[in-house]
């Protein structure tokens, strides 16, 4: 008869059971990966993730809300960094976003290249997501605030996204080297807040 488990039990082998998934769902991509191999990943049997996830779907939308929970802190760190100045801050995002991309490359592609038609029923899932995405555009919400914004929030946030997650992405399949594709985030960037401001962020 199964042990009753802690909830501290339960946090541990969730912890685990991502960590392994991320790696694989990353590698093979989530079609290609078996609850029976996530569970040789950990050491347990087939049997055991579904003592705590229903299915591997659940299991892919825990591996990204966690990733997307991790990008949004550290981009929360970068712009808490940032302190006061306002000019340093989309700076700070901008290299925060770059350096989680290339130390989690797992992650940054389970999160923005992988497409999960049921994310809508995960609500830590959406929730974290959201968080992520906010931000992202945490400079836009000051310039709306102070009625600076030239044009739709979204589009303008879209616009940055696309500045920042095209070349990587290139950069991740081979397309670019990674000097390449620093150097083209930064003439991205700089083309769109000179268009938009009329001056260039630092950073990158």
């Amino acid at each position: 008869m199964p042990r009753t488990l802690s909830q501290t039990d339960i946090e541990d082998f969730r912890e685990r059971l991502c960590d392994a998934a991320e790696h694989l769902f990353a590698e093979r991509g989530a079609e290609g990966v078996t609850i029976r191999e996530l569970a040789a990943a950990v050491g347990v049997s087939a049997m055991t993730p579904y003592r705590y996830f229903k299915d591997k779907d659940a299991i892919l939308a825990a591996v990204r809300a966690r990733a997307f929970d991790r990008h949004a802190e550290a981009l929360e760190a970068a712009y808490a960094a940032a302190g006061s100045d306002p000019a340093a801050r989309p700076g700070a995002l901008a290299d925060a976003y770059v350096r989680f991309a290339e130390e989690n490359p797992e992650a940054y592609k389970l999160m923005f290249d992988v497409r999960q038609p049921s994310a809508g029923d995960y609500p830590e899932l959406v929730r974290a997501g959201s968080r992520s995405y906010r931000t992202m555009t945490l400079q836009l919400s000051e310039k709306a605030a102070e009625g600076a914004l030239p044009g739709d929030p979204e589009k303008i946030g879209q616009m940055y996204w696309a500045a920042l997650h095209g070349p990587l992405m290139l950069q991740m399949s081979g397309l670019l080297d990674r000097e390449t594709a620093r150097t083209l985030i930064h003439d991205l960037l700089a083309t769109l807040d000179k268009g938009l401001w009329g001056e260039a962020r630092p950073g990158l």
